[in-house]
């Protein structure tokens, strides 16, 4: 099995399908349609197909007339990943505006703590203090990545990168390769101590990205971290797939459920790194997601959002019965990714 299956017509009538289905959810400005708008922005800068900008724009402007949160959190960072595509289809300096306003909160105003690590905050309240998430990486790190590169701005783009290092540090098992979901810096410990599904997505997704995004990434040394990090974890996670192309929510425990948001960031991690050997494995994954997809477009057995939880079944009891705006973003981004995966160059030792 030495290519990818599925046509691409296929793919891209369950793209349109998950992409109406995802705008006619009542989603307001926070993480939830912030992963969801992700993943359609990635979509229209794949497809250039004009419906998918107007449905987005169309959000947003409505989302901004109603009045932005007057605070911002890690959390709601997540939305300035499609604002970065607005304001590059449309020029409009609202949008431009408003990212800006979120990356001078994550420069100057976010809670650090350690070696200026960001601690995930999802309110204005300091809820988590000294606690480091893997969620971080995807709603702030990985934006501040993306527009330190935009501008050419080397101070962000390196602490875009320090984001990583320390994320890695303090969240991989290097015994393993995988993740936990959360580290605590007071007491210098990952708390409960599980290995989260969608953690690992998040970071794997992330990951992934950096040394597509990043211009001359291999003079950055902290860019190798992150390259050594991903081979670690997509080897390790790749012996954990299920049967059915997914992996769990807790994912080397056998007893807990198969969360498809999770599944679709890792699957997406391994198209995104281009590594052969991971074909069969992403083939997989497109089989099992393809079949978690309901006729309306709706991602199904996706996870609700869940802290770091206290046990084990904390973990296994988090519900899976709704619709959730990373499971649709994140379903989005792999299939596009699957989409784009002839474009991409043939791994190799970076």
């Amino acid at each position: 099995m030495n290519k990818l299956e599925y046509d691409d017509n296929e793919i891209l009538q369950v793209i349109d399908k998950i992409t109406y289905r995802t705008m006619k959810m009542d989603m307001v400005w926070d993480w939830p349609c912030g992963v969801a708008y992700y993943g359609i922005s990635e979509v229209y800068e794949k497809t250039k197909k004009e419906e998918y900008l107007t449905l987005l724009k169309d959000r947003i402007d409505e989302l901004i007339e109603l009045g932005l949160p007057r605070v911002w959190t890690v959390n709601a960072c997540a939305m300035g990943h499609c604002l970065i595509t607005l304001y590059d289809a449309t020029k409009e300096e609202k949008y431009w505006d408003i990212l800006m306003s979120k990356i001078q909160y994550i420069r100057n105003d976010a809670l650090r703590f350690g070696d200026n690590v960001l601690q995930h905050t999802v309110s204005a309240n300091n809820d988590f203090p000294e606690q480091a998430w893997a969620d971080t990486l995807f709603m702030a790190a990985f934006l501040l990545l993306r527009v330190g590169v935009i501008l050419k701005d080397e101070d962000m783009i390196e602490d875009a990168l320090n984001q990583y290092y320390w994320h890695i540090k303090y969240l991989q098992n290097l015994d393993t390769g995988i993740f936990y979901h959360g580290f605590n810096n007071i007491d210098k410990s990952h708390m409960s101590g599980f290995y989260w599904g969608r953690a690992n997505a998040w970071a794997a997704y992330t990951m992934s990205q950096v040394g597509v995004i990043l211009p001359q990434a291999y003079l950055y040394p902290k860019f190798l971290e992150v390259v050594g990090s991903l081979n670690e974890q997509l080897s390790a996670l790749k012996l954990l797939q299920t049967e059915n192309g997914l992996w769990r929510t807790v994912l080397d425990d056998e007893e807990s459920y198969e969360e498809v948001s999770a599944s679709c960031g890792i699957a997406a991690a391994m198209t995104v790194k281009g590594n052969p050997l991971h074909i069969k494995y992403i083939n997989k994954s497109v089989k099992g997601v393809l079949e978690n997809i309901s006729p309306d477009g709706r991602v199904l057995n996706v996870s609700g959002g869940t802290a770091v939880m206290r046990d084990r079944d904390g973990y296994r009891s988090i519900s899976k019965e709704w619709i959730q705006g990373w499971g649709q973003g994140l379903a989005l981004a792999f299939l596009t990714a699957f989409l784009d995966y002839r474009n991409r160059r043939i791994d190799g030792a970076l």
